[in-house]
């Protein structure tokens, strides 16, 4: 019923930046709270940013400053500028949302496919 969908991922030397995008559809009433996380190999997915329905952020402490969590809700979008990537930002990130459907009367967790960011040194 909901589809997240990211985009912008890619190649980038050290100190670069990247913006990433991930955009929800389907039959959707509200989209609450939303955030990004990534995932290196070997590694367990951990929490990137995320980003409360009024707005409100926080941020994984090795990140904070560098990353910039925002949404446009009248697009349904999460967004995550990243500036001054380092090697070890190398992982696949992966958007989720907390969505309440049409006719719904709970929020539910959905999860975009993955981008994969990769930084060189």
């Amino acid at each position: 019923q909901v589809q997240l969908v990211e985009s912008g991922g890619g190649l980038v030397q050290a100190g670069g930046s990247l913006r990433l995008s991930c955009a929800a559809s389907g039959r959707i009433f509200s989209v609450n709270a939303m955030g990004w996380y990534r995932q290196a190999p070997g590694k367990q997915r951990e929490l990137v940013a995320h980003i409360g329905s009024g707005g409100s952020t926080n941020y994984v402490d090795s990140v904070r400053g560098r990353f910039t969590i925002s949404r446009d809700n009248a697009k349904n979008t999460v967004y995550l500028q990243m500036n001054s990537l380092k090697p070890e930002d190398t992982a696949v990130y992966y958007c989720d949302a907390r969505v309440t459907v049409v006719g719904g009367s709970y929020d539910y967790g959905y999860w975009g496919q993955g981008t994969q960011v990769t930084v060189s040194s």
